[in-house]
């Protein structure tokens, strides 16, 4: 399409999918949307980003990232469900840590969702020191839809995009990292020759409650509740957020190797259920093929260790058949298991923070159980989404060996402040127990329990 151009969308639901080729030296971009009544916003909840994924009437969402050759930001809006109020919706990408002079081949496409067949595409092309734009817009026209090729740029990035249309946004400046103890002992992670198994059953050191089987709980002697919370046994729905009350937080926070660690805590992750996405591309030299190998696809895994602060320890883990529970021990839970990479919201685990007294440590790792002999060539993202905070993002890639599991992150309670620190350790399974990568990872960071052969999926 050219600029200004305009077409009918005949779909009820479509998939808004904002691209860019990834190279050195190209900044990251995220797409937006703002839902318009006339010239403005509502409010600040017609704005929908990274941090406020879900607009209230569900009709618009932000769903995620795709990592690759190609990158993809995804927005997804059902027209039909979008309130009569709203006129337009304004379709943006903004660009993190540079300008959109860096980019190539940055694109809007418009997909109906039902069949993948596309709708729209227009390709921006001209950007000198643009920092945001608005490539597009979906707007009412005579009872039906139309999409408009718009490409209107901004030097101002997504807080003066957003400002132009209404958007309160709170320009704060975003606290610093957390800085671990130096005390603190950081668990080996070079894989080493396992110890000969003992001939007597493990038996755990004095005083330490005994270890439960992966995924189980043990019962504590006195009532598992802490001070302020709830018991865990209560069901009860995450306490909402007042809508409009506080200013739009654009903040991000990404972990690397210079800064692996963050405090939720301190960020203002005190509760709600934050949920920690995993998305994985291919990097095959055939091209990015996401979710997919050398035709096959891909089933990758996301798993974690938990204990907690009674000494219960367990997995949370498809391949043990156990998706854990969030308003009961372990307080996490594995939404699905996506095992073709097919779902572009790739696989979630859900961490009720309600409870975040009552952890000690979680340990949240990726295995390959199908479509690729190891991780080399793959790409993934891993997502943390706390309520009332800014994402936090860590990238994992560069295996060089036959690692067919990798740790994430590990989630600790660290005198009263939960902190999330990136790990990104490919683990390779001992010599002789190719599959043997999860119990290498369960030794190396300390999880006392045994494990048994699995049942597959």
């Amino acid at each position: 399409m050219m600029k200004g151009a305009n077409v009918v969308v005949p779909a009820a639901e479509v998939r808004v999918e904002v691209s860019w080729q990834a190279g050195p030296g190209v900044p990251d971009a995220d797409a937006s949307a703002l839902l318009l009544a006339g010239t403005k916003v509502r409010s600040d909840d017609d704005f929908v980003f990274y941090n406020q994924a879900v607009h209230p009437s569900g009709a618009v969402r932000h769903v995620g990232k795709r990592q690759g050759p190609t990158v993809v930001d995804t927005l997804s809006v059902q027209l039909a469900q979008v309130e009569p109020q709203i006129e337009k919706i304004m379709l943006a990408a903004s660009a993190d840590g540079g300008t959109f002079g860096q980019f190539r081949d940055l694109c809007i496409r418009v997909l109906d969702a039902a069949t993948g067949g596309e709708v729209a595409r227009f390709d921006s092309t001209g950007a000198t020191t643009e920092t945001a734009f608005v490539l597009g817009e979906l707007y009412r026209r005579q009872g039906a839809w139309k999409f408009r090729a718009v490409g209107q740029g901004y030097d101002t990035g997504l807080a003066g995009l957003a400002t132009d249309f209404g958007i309160t946004v709170d320009d704060a400046p975003v606290d610093q990292p957390f800085t671990p103890p130096p005390s603190r002992p950081t668990p080996a992670v070079q894989p080493q020759q396992p110890a000969p198994p003992p001939t007597q059953p493990y038996a755990p050191p004095q005083g330490r409650p005994q270890p439960v089987q992966p995924g189980q709980y043990a019962p504590p002697g006195q009532p598992f509740a802490a001070p302020n919370q709830p018991h865990p046994g209560a069901r009860f729905p995450s306490p909402a957020t007042p809508s409009g009350q506080a200013p739009v937080n654009l903040a991000k926070v990404s972990l690397t190797k210079e800064s692996p660690s963050v405090s939720l805590t301190k960020h203002g992750a005190t509760g709600g259920v934050m949920r920690v996405n995993l998305n994985w591309t291919s990097m095959a030299a055939t091209g990015r093929i996401f979710g997919k190998l050398r035709g096959k696809n891909i089933d990758l895994d996301l798993c974690c260790f938990f204990e907690l602060v009674n000494g219960a320890i367990g997995s949370v883990r498809a391949l043990d058949r156990r998706f854990g529970a969030l308003y009961e021990p372990p307080f996490i839970h594995l939404d699905q298991d996506d095992r073709t990479g097919a779902s572009i919201t790739g696989e979630n685990l859900s961490i009720n923070l309600d409870y975040t007294g009552f952890f000690r440590r979680i340990l949240v790792f990726a295995s390959i159980y199908d479509g690729a002999s190891d991780f080399r060539n793959v790409h993934a993202t891993v997502t943390l989404h706390p309520v009332n905070s800014a994402p936090i993002e860590m990238t994992l890639d560069g295996c060089t060996d036959n690692s067919r599991d990798a740790v994430l992150a590990v989630l600790e309670n660290v005198n009263g402040e939960l902190v999330v620190r990136r790990e990104g350790v490919f683990v390779r399974p001992p010599a002789g127990q190719p599959g043997g990568g999860v119990m290498e990872i369960a030794r190396l960071y300390n999880w006392d329990f045994g494990f048994q052969a699995g049942r597959g999926k």
